[in-house]
This record gives structure tokens, C-alpha cells and sequence, in this order.
């Protein structure tokens, strides 16, 4: 049993026609989604499941992922096995993660090209996003250093690629995984790879935005001190940008 994934072939589809292939209590498996289950600090798709021609629905509360099936966690009974299926996420919610989770890749591209520090963490969320580095001293002018090149970035319109590479080319990258531990399964043999191009390659399993103006802009709301090399940096999406907030962002 496999579920097709539409989310790793195209983040920007919203819905798609799918068969019930099992069913365990409240949880069903479909033969193929658009629900991101969630990963990498990315959360979980929302939306609904409907059948019989509309009249009957549920929401998806819950997503995950064992082995090559994404398991769907209803408010209700689910359809029995066979069932065709209308699968639909919460478009909003998606896009904002996929500007969030590029805004991330941006960040973080930045960093490395200026400090060559890696990543040690990373969460987001619908209204903002953290990143933590392995890095030394924050100072204001080094926020807002960064803060500027990111949004330079952005406004650059740079394009997003999306491919994957077999297991044994993809790690002949050089700096390919930018995380202090390579989290990637042992036994994964193509690596699914997010390029912005002139930036940024990182081996990635979410979701993203084809061009870098989609994110808006970033701000550097707050920046912590987590270890002595352990910075974490805070942002925010703004759909406008008018000057540097990162004065603000130091406690």
C-alpha cells in the first residue's frame, strides 16, 4: 500500500480526487493526497474529506506518516474502504506555510553564504517562525544585516526549484544538508532537493513557493540567546516593508 504524494509534485494544488484504501478506526489511508502530514518544522495540512457527491463530510484533525502511507484522522467515521473522496486543504493556512517555510530557506541560505553556521532547529507556525543557528554573538547591526539581505532576496524574485537527485549524486553537494546532524533516512534513495537559485540548495520534504517575491518580506522580531552557540532568530511575514525593525528584536 502506497499513497501518491501531489504535495512533493506540485504545493500548489489544493484538491484532488482519491479511492479509500484502509481504514483503522477514525484514521483512513487514501491511494493518493494533497495533505502535507506535516515535518521538518512544517505543521500539518488542514481540510475536509467529502464523498457521496458532497453530502457527506469531515475534517481532517490530524496527519501522519508510516512508511509510504499518510494516514488521515477524521471527526467522524470514516467512508468504508473503496469510497471515492474529494480531498480539500485549507488553501490559506498551505500558502501561508509555504511563504513561511521559503522565508526559512531564505534565511537560512543568507546565514550560510555570511557566517557558515549550521542550523540546530526550527519551527513554524501560522503567524511566525523560528530558526535556531550555531552561532556566536547577535548584535543589532548583525540583524539587521541579515534582515536586509533576506529581504533583498525576496524583492530579487529569485526562482524556486523543486527536483531530486539520486541518493549518491545528491550528496556529492557540497553542503547539501544544513543541519549539525543529517536527518535524512539511511535507506532513502532519492533526495528531494529545494533550489533557490543564486542562494540557497538544501534537501527538503515540504512545501514552497515558486518565486521569492510570493514571501513578502521578514522581520526580525526577536532573537534569543539559547547556549553560546545557540542563537535563535524569530520572523515574522509582512506583506510590505518600510525599514528595519531590528532594533526591537534583541531582549
Amino acid at each position: 500500500m502506497k499513497t501518491k504524494l501531489i504535495y512533493l509534485e506540485n504545493s500548489y494544488t489544493f484538491e484532488c480526487s482519491a479511492k479509500v484504501v484502509a481504514a483503522e478506526g477514525d484514521e483512513l489511508a487514501l491511494d493518493a493526497t494533497v495533505f502535507y502530514p506535516g515535518g521538518g518544522g512544517q505543521m500539518a495540512d488542514r481540510g475536509t474529506l467529502s464523498w457521496d457527491h458532497g453530502r457527506q463530510q469531515a475534517s481532517v484533525i490530524a496527519l501522519r506518516k508510516q512508511g509510504e502511507v499518510v494516514w488521515h484522522l477524521l471527526d467522524s467515521p470514516p467512508p468504508p474502504v473503496g469510497t471515492e473522496v474529494t480531498a480539500r486543504i485549507d488553501w490559506d493556512f498551505r500558502y501561508r506555510m509555504m511563504r513561511t517555510h521559503t522565508a526559512l530557506h531564505l534565511l537560512c541560505g543568507v546565514i550560510w553564504q555570511e557566517f557558515r553556521v549550521p542550523v540546530t532547529g526550527g519551527q513554524m507556525y501560522p503567524d511566525r517562525a523560528r530558526m535556531d543557528f550555531a552561532m556566536e554573538g547577535l548584535t543589532r547591526e548583525r540583524l539587521a544585516f541579515i534582515e536586509q539581505r533576506v529581504n533583498e532576496a525576496i524583492e530579487a524574485d529569485l526562482p524556486i526549484r523543486v527536483y531530486t537527485l539520486p541518493r549518491e549524486k545528491a550528496f556529492a553537494i557540497p553542503d547539501l544538508i544544513r543541519t549539525r546532524t543529517n536527518l535524512l533516512p539511511p535507506d532513502l534513495e532519492e533526495v528531494r532537493i529545494v533550489e533557490i537559485v543564486g542562494l540557497d540548495l538544501q534537501a527538503d520534504g515540504g512545501t514552497h513557493v515558486r518565486h521569492t517575491r510570493e514571501v513578502g518580506g521578514i522581520r526580525i522580531v526577536r532573537a534569543e540567546n539559547k547556549g553560546r552557540l545557540n542563537k535563535r532568530l524569530e520572523i515574522q511575514l509582512v506583506d510590505e516593508l518600510s525599514g528595519s525593525n531590528s532594533d526591537a528584536a534583541l531582549p
